[in-house]
């Protein structure tokens, strides 16, 4: 059989060919979603990207007999491996054939291209900083994906185990929660009490704070706070800051992102948006010219879907014990029932973070999925 060959992205041709890799292998895969392919083209540019202050990173690409066959990044967040003590090098955009010599090799450019750079371990699936994709998809092959995580074939994690040396480093579950005809009186009675006895109160920005203001921003850097101890975080920079408040805050509902205030200061925070799964399925590769852009804006305007993704959710680790997550959801969930959301998708949370994994008791849930990422010493 001919060997694999593999070849560095040099060029934006290249990088196009390195993106439109996944929507070929997943074109007929009725629970991937495509990921809008201007972001992916942004996420993987030197030039559009504020990770690569802290970062480097090179794509590789897998041929055979002429026909690509896989592909992977190799990323090195030197911020995270300070925050962390390791001399990482992390993989990402990790996609192949069902041919173990594919991933094999692939892994070995991404071993080499860390050798090289002094790196002593590598861990993955992994993007350039927390926001980003992580994990590869070990259950829940047959459960509807989401633009935030990644989708793989059962076959990817059986080549993980196949090639040997890696393990498994952390593993995130997601959940499926049922948006309530009534706010449980959990919430509800946590949220009376702790606005009578701390003070504590629900927010609703205006586009005015949250742009003109710099409220976004605080949005974000609460975030560095609230996620510090989550594995391989690194902390957000101004520019990157900047670029979540792009991406997110200036397309939100504002209806669906709530804060909690201490005073003046804020303490906690819930971003939601409403879920574009079934609306990129009918794209064109993520694309959204010539009609993709009409299947977006109908969920945007007019939030034509039953399901309401849970994005971003922080609290202080003080204000957590006083139970400010509960006036986050109870504002949440009625929000959520005057749109006529059923469901929610909570984000992936690690196996680990029993406080946050036990907030769903209270709602009736389906853990639906579970991402894991892998490391190697090299």
């Amino acid at each position: 059989m001919t060997p694999v060959e593999i070849i560095t992205v040099k060029n934006l041709r290249q990088l196009r060919q390195f993106v439109q890799f996944y929507y070929d292998l997943y074109r007929d895969n009725a629970q991937a979603v495509p990921y809008l392919f201007s972001e992916e083209m942004a996420t993987l540019r030197k030039d559009r990207n504020p990770s690569f202050e802290c970062c480097e990173a090179d794509c590789f690409m897998a041929f055979r007999d002429g026909r690509m066959v896989g592909r992977v990044a190799a990323i090195i967040n030197r911020r995270a491996n300070e925050r962390w003590g390791v001399q990482q090098v992390r993989f990402g955009w990790f996609d192949f054939i069902d041919d173990i010599e594919v991933s094999q090799a692939l892994l070995k450019a991404v071993e080499q291209w860390g050798r090289e750079r002094g790196m002593n371990q590598m861990a993955g699936p992994m993007g350039f900083i927390d926001t980003d994709r992580e994990g590869m998809l070990v259950e829940g092959f047959g459960e509807l994906s989401t633009m935030y995580v990644n989708y793989n074939y059962p076959y990817y994690p059986q080549h993980m185990e196949r090639l040997g040396g890696f393990r498994k480093d952390n593993d995130y579950l997601e959940y499926l929660v049922r948006v309530p005809e009534v706010v449980p009186d959990k919430f509800a009675k946590v949220a009376e009490m702790i606005t009578r006895r701390y003070g504590l109160r629900v927010h609703k920005f205006t586009r005015h704070e949250l742009i003109q203001e710099g409220k976004g921003r605080q949005l974000f850097e609460l975030l560095n706070a609230t996620y510090n101890n989550l594995y391989g975080v690194s902390h957000l920079s101004e520019r990157q800051i900047d670029k979540l408040v792009g991406d997110y805050i200036k397309i939100a509902d504002l209806n669906l992102i709530t804060a909690v205030m201490d005073g003046d200061r804020m303490v906690g925070f819930g971003i939601t948006l409403p879920s574009f799964s079934r609306a990129l399925q009918k794209t064109r590769d993520g694309r959204l010219w010539p009609f993709g852009w009409w299947h977006l804006l109908r969920i945007l305007k007019w939030h034509r879907t039953d399901t309401v993704d849970l994005l971003l959710i922080g609290v202080l680790p003080e204000y957590r014990q006083k139970g400010a997550n509960a006036l986050i959801f109870n504002d949440l969930i009625l929000q959520f029932q005057r749109y006529g959301f059923r469901y929610a998708e909570a984000m992936p949370q690690m196996e680990t973070n029993e406080a946050v994994r036990s907030q769903w008791q209270y709602l009736e849930n389906r853990q639906h999925r579970r991402h894991r990422c892998y490391r190697k010493d090299l």
